[in-house]
């Protein structure tokens, strides 16, 4: 099966409203250009370097989310083009986006990334973490981010009862948000969740965004220099 059918596969099984994010993490230029020339117009990088040197080289119709872990002292690279940061895990990072999109006369939209899994690994938020962030005046000032939702990570474990409760932990998460902060804001409706070992499942408990990689490039390949 290629890269066309693969997407396909995953495109005819998920509703409209979902968004498949082409996970590109290691993979060439040329394996994302496949992709692309399927109708794939969405990718995800882990890395900014990497997603930087891909932004670089291919068509600039592609929107370029950042997924991994965000360094602040990193985000100047990607703000001039990035179309959405999945991984806001602190306030200082949100002001430092706010920073950057407003040098480069653009607004940024993110995703507030909560801490969902039993691993201590993982980055995030937690529910009160983020209730008295946005109840703050600084975050009310904020004027060059815009927030469209949430993001998690399911805890890396056969135990597919597990995740569920986690995605449930994240929809229930969104649910608080849009009813105490943002029910007259349309565009607040991304929770971002799923993974090639988890996305039908994601899927079940709300899911509008998945990240998918191994299920459509295969296993990773090297780390690109």
């Amino acid at each position: 099966m290629d890269i066309c059918e693969r997407i396909e596969n995953i495109t005819k099984k998920i509703p409209d409203y979902t968004t498949l994010v082409a996970v590109s993490k290691t993979h060439s230029v040329e394996t994302v250009k496949q992709a692309y020339n399927c109708g794939q117009k969405v990718f995800g990088e882990n890395k900014v370097q990497e997603l930087v040197s891909k932004y670089e080289q291919l068509p600039k119709d592609i929107q370029w989310h950042m997924i991994g872990h965000l360094q602040r002292n990193k985000v100047k690279y990607i703000a001039p083009f990035v179309s959405l940061i999945h991984s806001v895990d602190s306030f200082k990072l949100l002001r430092e986006i706010e920073k950057q999109a407003k040098n480069n006369k653009r607004t940024i939209s993110c995703l507030l990334q909560f801490h969902i899994a039993n691993e201590e690994t993982k980055f995030g938020f937690n529910i009160d973490e983020v209730c008295q962030m946005i109840e703050s005046n600084e975050f009310k000032d904020l004027q060059n981010v815009n927030v469209t939702g949430v993001m998690g990570m399911a805890s890396f474990t056969n135990d597919m009862e597990q995740v569920k409760e986690e995605f449930k932990t994240l929809k229930k998460y969104f649910d608080i948000l849009k009813s105490r902060y943002f029910i007259s804001k349309r565009d607040f409706k991304d929770i971002s969740m799923g993974m090639t070992n988890d996305w039908e499942i994601a899927l079940e408990e709300g899911s509008t965004m998945l990240r998918i990689g191994t299920s459509i490039f295969g296993a990773r390949s090297c780390m690109i220099k």
